[in-house]
């Protein structure tokens, strides 16, 4: 019964695949047209609306016809009709994909291999919100191998996760303790800063005041992890023999087929943290890892890190490990000071406002 569920699951998958492909293919067409004719023939822009008006009239009930989705079509062959722009894109690329293949076997007009697999939706919101050629194609290039939900890709894109990739250092040890392949997916889920502003924390804290917070909301720590993590506990327990161990929060990845460890510290990175995750994930491996999972992967997240001091306290652990910090609220910066009421100030100005009934 579960192998006729499994092979029914993958037909549907493999069917609504099929269908996206020849709807992307049949709106490139489209938008092909469009910018063929206004070309050849000098068409104004009025006339897309009389397009829509012939293909509603010719397709009766058909969905997509509007003057909108046009221009959108049209937007589209445009955007990725240009070896230029996907020159520029894949020049800048933070991680390895299959695009820069795509780009030497570009042909005129030709629908470019990898865009068909991404839904319209995904491709309208990327068009309107990501003008940037090596962003737009980040995300492409990311939606395409994880899968991302509609909503998932406008939260990447508001968390600047492209912008994130190319500025920021990651450091661990995933291509000494993986296989190539998995090695480049694990550096993809790990980031080198998390960004923990919405737990409203601007002060220092004990670690298990910060995994309280984290528990609270979640929610939006997952959604700063990245898609794929799915929660399975905190202060995990393990036992090795009359002892006990805890992990502080642990995931499952569903890309990676992996488990996630997560150890929290409110200072900065000590190379002893290395050695304690090391641990932890050889435990977890032992005695918590599926015959078909991938190795354990720990994460080592710190309020602050030397690069140097990291590499060298994970350059001799065969376990694949990272360390990522975090960032708490802001302090107000330095020209602000002195210039915007304090809390006491704007409760006083507050209480001035109210009637003389009300203070009391």
């Amino acid at each position: 019964m579960d192998t006729a569920v499994r092979d029914a699951a993958g037909g549907s998958r493999a069917a609504a695949r099929a269908v996206n492909r020849e709807l992307i293919l049949f709106y490139w067409d489209i938008g092909r047209g469009i910018v063929g004719k206004q070309k050849a023939l000098g068409w104004g822009e009025s006339v897309i609306e009389q397009l829509a008006n012939d293909l509603q009239a010719a397709f009766p009930g058909g969905m997509g016809f509007s003057a909108r989705n046009l221009r959108n079509m049209k937007q589209f062959f445009a955007a990725y009709s240009m070896p230029e722009f996907w020159q520029q894109a894949v020049a800048k690329l933070p991680c390895g994909s299959i695009w820069p293949q795509v780009v030497a076997k570009l042909k005129p007009d030709g629908l470019p291999q990898g865009l068909d697999e991404i839904p319209w939706g995904h491709h309208i919101l990327l068009l309107n919100k990501v003008p940037v050629p090596a962003a737009r194609l980040y995300y492409l290039c990311a939606t395409a191998r994880f899968g991302w939900s509609r909503n998932v890709l406008l939260n990447q894109i508001k968390a600047q996760a492209y912008e994130r990739a190319v500025a920021e250092k990651k450091t661990h040890n995933f291509e000494l303790a993986l296989p190539e392949h998995l090695a480049e997916q694990a550096d993809e889920m790990l980031r080198s800063r998390y960004n923990l502003e919405f737990l409203g924390i601007g002060r220092a804290m004990k670690e298990r005041e910060l995994e309280d917070r984290l528990i609270e909301r979640l929610q939006q720590f997952i959604l700063e992890l990245g898609y794929g993590f799915c929660f399975v506990g905190r202060q995990h327990r393990l036992v090795l023999g009359s002892k006990e161990y805890f992990v502080d929060l642990l995931f499952y990845h569903r890309f990676l087929k992996a488990l996630v460890a997560f150890d929290l510290k409110v200072g900065a990175f000590e190379p002893e943290f290395a050695g304690k995750m090391d641990f932890y994930l050889n435990l977890l491996n032992e005695k918590e890892r599926a015959p078909d999972d991938r190795p354990s992967i720990g994460i080592i997240l710190c309020a602050e890190k030397d690069d140097v001091e990291v590499e060298f306290a994970l350059k001799s652990k065969t376990n694949p490990i990272g360390v990522a910090e975090y960032r708490l609220q802001p302090k107000l910066p330095a020209e602000f000071k002195g210039k915007l009421p304090s809390a006491k100030q704007l409760m006083d100005a507050v209480r001035e406002a109210l009637p003389a009934r009300e203070k009391s």
